[in-house]
C-alpha cells in the first residue's frame, strides 16, 4: 500500500519533471528567437535540482519537483534573516563558446573545485576519472571566470534537497553555448535512486547530454532519476554552508523558489592536486 508520504514524494517527482519539460520548450523557443538576432545562447543545464538537479534537476528550467503537488500557496512565506556576506564588487562577464572546450585534464589526476560564496568556501572533490568531459568543462570555465558573480538562483527544500548554481543570467535559462554528455550515471553513491548528501550533480533539460553549466549540490538525501551527472563530492566545511543556506529558506514558501540567502558565488576555482 502507498502511504501518504511515498504519495507526495511521487506528486512532487512528477510536477519537478512537468516543470522541467515547459522550461525546456521555453529556453529552446527563446534560442530559437535569439539566433535570428545573431545571439548565441546555450543549452540551460536541475540543477535537479535540481535538482542541478542538471540539475537535481533539469536545468532550472524545470522547477524542482521539490514542491509537492499538494502544496496549497496560502500563508506569506516568513522570510529568515540573511545569513550571508554581500557580494565582492564585480559584474558577471557575458562569455559563450559554440563547441565544447578540448579535453585537457589528467583523468588519472585529482583536481578539486572552490566555490567562493558570500554564506562561505564550498569545497568539491571532483571525480575526473568517472566524470573527465564534466571536470573539464568546471576547469575552463572556472579557468574563464565564467561563475564569478555569478548567484545561486534556486533552492528546493520539499521532496528533493538541493541548491541549484551556475547560470550566469541567473534566470534558470543561461548556459556556456555549449553541451557536454552525460557521465558516470551508474556511480556506486546512486543507490535506490537516490542522490546522497553532498553530491554535486549536472542540471540538464531532461533530454540526454544536454548538461550545460548549471549544476546543484545537494544537501540532503534527494530520490530522484538517475539521470543528472554526478560529478563531485561536497567537503564538510563545504556541507555546513549549504546546511546553513538551506535553513535560511526559499522565498516562495512552496519549497521551490529563490534562496532567502544571498548566495553568490564571488569567485570559482579548480586546482590540480
Amino acid at each position: 500500500m502507498v502511504t501518504q508520504e511515498q504519495r507526495r514524494r511521487q506528486l512532487a517527482r512528477e510536477k519537478f519533471l512537468r516543470q522541467q519539460q515547459r522550461r525546456t520548450s521555453a529556453r529552446h523557443k527563446a534560442r530559437m528567437r535569439n539566433s535570428v538576432i545573431a545571439s548565441v545562447l546555450g543549452v540551460v543545464v536541475i540543477g535537479s535540482v535540481a535538482l542541478y538537479t542538471t540539475g537535481v534537476l533539469k536545468n532550472d528550467d524545470d522547477k524542482k519537483a521539490n514542491a509537492s503537488a499538494d502544496v496549497t500557496p496560502s500563508a506569506s512565506p516568513s522570510k529568515a534573516p540573511d545569513p550571508c556576506q554581500k557580494p565582492d564588487k564585480g559584474a558577471v562577464e557575458k562569455l559563450s563558446w559554440k563547441t565544447e572546450p578540448a579535453l585537457t585534464i589528467d583523468k588519472s589526476a585529482k583536481y578539486t573545485m572552490k566555490l567562493a560564496t558570500t554564506c562561505g568556501d564550498i569545497g568539491v572533490d571532483l571525480k575526473a576519472a568517472a566524470a573527465p568531459h564534466t571536470a573539464n568543462s568546471f576547469n575552463f570555465l572556472a579557468g574563464k571566470g565564467y561563475f564569478d558573480h555569478t548567484k545561486c538562483h534556486r533552492l528546493t527544500t520539499n521532496g528533493i534537497y538541493v541548491l541549484q548554481c551556475g547560470d550566469p543570467t541567473g534566470t534558470g535559462s543561461g548556459g556556456p553555448g555549449y553541451t557536454i554528455p552525460d557521465e558516470n550515471l551508474k556511480d556506486s553513491s546512486l543507490k535506490g535512486n537516490v542522490y546522497p548528501a553532498g553530491t554535486v550533480a549536472m542540471a540538464n533539460t531532461g533530454q540526454k547530454h544536454t548538461g550545460g553549466s548549471q549544476f546543484f549540490l545537494v544537501y540532503q538525501d534527494s530520490q530522484l532519476p538517475p539521470t543528472y551527472t554526478p560529478f563531485g563530492t561536497v567537503d564538510a566545511a563545504g556541507m555546513k554552508v549549504l546546511k546553513k543556506i538551506a535553513a535560511a529558506g526559499e522565498n516562495t514558501g512552496a519549497g521551490d523558489g529563490a534562496p532567502n540567502a544571498t548566495v553568490v558565488i564571488n569567485k570559482a576555482t579548480v586546482a590540480k592536486s
